[in-house]
């Protein structure tokens, strides 16, 4: 072990044994001044499923938070980026419809693109016990019937293997459930300040099957509003742009048709779709107020430019089958088997970025560069697993091991068809491949992953104080690609290329439970992150600068992590209250950081050879009396760059690359985030009770990417094509913008009723309107368009739910 990593050992060990002793007599202490507390002031024990076995939060031995359903309701938490807002370390950066970045405790290498098919996950997300994360396009599950969301911070590769690089995040259903029958209705009404109107209904059947099985039917349909304009040719302008839909059904049995013997199929449907984006221009080359020869567009807040909208379409089937024998001796077999298909079509419009091409660099007038550009992005995934395992144990020895088996296609192609291009240029369109006449840019990457994996896990009680816990996950990994590129923007041809990987990934912990009411545990784990293969870059498009520095980059290494922590884990306040705080510290190395290649209009991913990520969070929650609880979440988080990637051209300047320099923050995470949440209630009858919940949310500032630290990075040349700037001549030389996006503070309320069947609450979204920057987007490096993904704004509405 190195000297940094002792030094961060002897860094956060003593943390431990000191804040145990504290809490220690503060649970003590509780214990004798509040004996007299009735059970309904204790706060709600929490099972949860992390370690694949029943326990409750307190009693894991590692960081975890766990959002149950009564809180997802109760808060008005309808997404996993709501769910974010309020789990230490936890950060989902939108990125725009059906899209998002989510790290754990700081360990990111920035914004994945669309177009990176290749690059693999940094946190692994599961529904139940199938693995459903994508990179960039990992499902928003609908929330509704929804019994809990698991967040496991710190690498859980031993038991979840790659893309659980710096945590887990798990969806936990609600089961089919055969000993009676129960249904529920939900159904909400909305409408945003200055925008358009949603609303939702939602639906679950419970019912068992004759002696030995049950079904269970959840189904929802939401309408989101939109509150984004358009600023369009000829004057036009659109209104609420951004609205969409989404619906869908999860159908699940389960029969038993032994006592020992339990089967759970299941089939999971949902189907996303949405007008367009929730982009806020600041800068867009066909549409701003220094132009002299084209029409003057003022973009304001929460607007843009287009020539058209752009929709986007993810539809997301998965089929999986849970079997599950208990043989005896304390022994059980699971068997976890999922197929999961997606296709997704995102359509961007690309006039900008195309009109930087041929009115900026070509020098082609209005008429062509005018043209509709519309650029259509299509995934589409299939993929199959297959996980076995065996568990057992007594109350000394609990252990699991198993063999897990994945292989999936992911195919992805672009197509940007501009009609009218070639008979208004005579240039000749028509590529040797694959793009038709009039398609600038065309693709087809076609990649295949397989892997293999064996895992095991075991904890071994060493005392009545003490538990060791040691595990260990042996990887395969081989990528196939076949990609071709044509038309007029690319490089045309066709390549292959092959990758592989294995590797282990070990975990060690130590639970000592240093009194009734308090427990240390340390750990030592390791996580990992697959390599993969860069497209090529899109030659005739870049710059002879661009080409040296982004050139020759052709693979990426596995990025692998190791975390070392301490954590404290309390009950205080005699069985009122929990407090747990964790400090840690992760040591990246060969971090794959993604880097927007200029003029290229292309993305390509470096290793950084040295990063870390060092922090703490806490989390405390009080059942302050009958009527009343509240919580508090909060991490603080730096993240840094401890290496500086450089580039040399040919005449022997060295530059370094995409803003990779020591001591650079690491992309997509606040380096502070805290959530104050809150719920009073009061009787109102025998039957029925009133309740108010409020929860306030701060996110700090970061930064979307990497690169966006580049020196000069936030200021635009205008005059960059010269003569040909569109719109030209210009009135100003240069555009400027802060690429470090602020923080910003998100209050909700809602003020209800409820009894043992009905809950009817009005509620208040974004109370304060704040307007939040959330992602930083841009088209060939800021030179065509800068833009942000902002926030919905201000919201009323009303929920009604019903159980039978």
């Amino acid at each position: 072990m190195n000297t940094r990593k002792n030094h961060a050992i002897r860094k956060v060990l003593p943390f431990s044994i000191l804040t145990a002793l504290v809490f220690s007599s503060m649970g003590v202490s509780a214990q004798q001044t509040d004996e007299g507390s009735s059970a309904s002031n204790l706060l709600e024990e929490v099972i949860v499923t992390a370690r694949k076995r029943e326990e409750t939060l307190q009693d894991v031995p590692f960081s975890i938070s766990a959002t149950t359903e009564k809180q997802l309701q109760e808060r008005g938490i309808m997404t996993l980026e709501d769910v974010s807002r309020t789990v230490a370390g936890f950060s989902v950066q939108n990125l725009g419809p059906g899209q998002s970045q989510i790290a754990i405790r700081g360990a990111s290498a920035g914004q994945i693109v669309r177009d990176q098919p290749g690059v693999k996950e940094e946190v692994g997300v599961y529904l139940d016990e199938s693995v459903i994360s994508l990179s960039l396009f990992t499902p928003d599950i609908d929330l509704y019937d929804m019994k809990r969301v698991e967040v496991l911070r710190g690498p859980q590769g031993t038991l979840y293997g790659s893309g659980s690089l710096s945590g887990t995040v798990r969806y936990i259903t609600n089961q089919p459930d055969a000993s009676q029958n129960s249904a529920g209705f939900e159904f909400s009404a909305n409408t945003i300040d200055s925008g358009s109107s949603g609303g939702s209904g939602k639906g679950f059947l419970n019912a068992p099957i004759g002696d030995s099985g049950a079904m269970r039917i959840t189904t929802y349909y939401e309408k989101t509003g939109g509150w984004i304009d358009a600023h369009q040719p000829n004057n036009g302008f659109a209104k609420n742009i951004n609205s969409g839909e989404r619906y869908g059904a999860r159908v699940a049995f389960t029969f038993t048709p032994t006592d020992n013997l339990t089967i759970t199929p299941r089939l999971v449907y949902q189907k996303v779709e949405v007008d367009g984006w929730n982009r806020q221009d600041a800068f867009n080359i066909l549409g701003n107020t220094w132009t002299t020869t084209r029409p003057t567009v003022d973009i304001k807040k929460n607007q843009q430019y287009s020539q058209f909208r752009d929709p986007f379409t993810d539809e997301f089937t998965l089929l999986d089958l849970n079997i599950n024998w208990d043989f005896g001796n304390d022994m059980t077999l699971t068997s976890v088997t999922s197929y999961t298909d997606r296709q997704i079509l995102a359509v961007r419009d690309a006039t900008a970025l195309t009109a930087s091409i041929t009115g900026g660099s070509i020098g082609f007038g209005p008429d062509v560069y005018t043209l509709n550009a519309p650029l259509n992005d299509a995934t589409d995934v299939s993929g199959f697993t297959q996980e076995l395992r065996v568990a057992g144990g007594d109350e000394k020895l609990t252990w699991v091991a198993g063999a897990f088996y994945s292989t999936f296609d992911r195919n992805y192609g672009q197509g940007l068809l501009v009609t009218g291009f070639e008979d208004l240029t005579g240039i000749p369109t028509k590529g040797a491949f694959i793009a038709p006449k009039d398609g600038l840019f065309w693709s087809d990457l076609r990649y295949n992953f397989d892997q293999l994996a064996f895992f095991g896990e075991a904890s071994y009680a060493v005392s009545e104080t003490l538990n060791l816990t040691g595990g260990v996950r042996y990887y395969d990994f081989s990528e196939n690609r076949v990609q071709t590129f044509d038309g007029i923007f690319a490089a045309p041809g066709t390549s292959k290329g092959k990758t592989t990987a294995s590797g282990w990934a070990p975990r060690i912990i130590a639970d000592w439970n240093f009194s009734d009411n308090v427990s240390v545990n340390a750990q030592i784990s390791k996580g990992f992150r697959l390599g993969g293969i860069n497209d090529p870059l899109n030659i005739p498009l870049c710059t002879p600068s661009d080409l040296t520095t982004f050139g020759g980059n052709d693979q990426w290494k596995d990025e692998t992590l190791w975390n070392y922590e301490t954590g404290i884990k309390s009950v205080i306040m005699n069985g009122r209250g929990t407090f747990n705080v964790a400090v840690f510290y992760q040591d990246i190395k060969d971090l794959q950081a993604t880097v927007t290649a200029g003029s290229c209009s292309s993305r390509v991913v470096f290793n950084v050879p040295k990063a870390h990520s060092t922090g703490i969070e806490l989390e405390l929650a009080i059942q302050q009396t009958e009527r009343f609880d509240w919580a508090v979440t909060a991490s603080y988080i730096e993240a840094q760059l401890d290496s500086t990637v450089t580039s040399t051209a040919s005449d022997g300047t060295v530059s370094i690359v995409g803003g990779i320099k020591k001591g650079n923050r690491l992309a997509t995470v606040p380096k502070l985030q805290a959530a104050l949440a809150g719920t009073y209630v009061w009787p109102m009858n025998n039957a029925w009770e009133g309740y108010t919940n409020a929860i306030v949310q701060y996110i700090g500032d970061r930064y979307t990417q990497i690169g966006d630290q580049a020196a000069g990075f936030g200021t635009v040349n205008l005059q960059i094509y010269g003569a040909n700037s569109i719109g030209g001549p210009l009135t100003k030389d240069t555009f400027t913008f802060n690429p470090l996006l602020p923080s910003y503070t998100i209050a909700n309320i809602r003020l209800g009723m409820r009894n043992d069947q009905w809950d009817v609450s009005f509620y208040v979204n974004n109370l304060t309107n704040e307007h939040a920057l959330l992602a930083l987007d841009q088209e060939r490096g800021t030179n065509a368009r800068v833009g942000y993904l902002v926030n919905q704004p201000r919201t009323y509405g009303i929920t009604a739910r019903v159980r039978f």
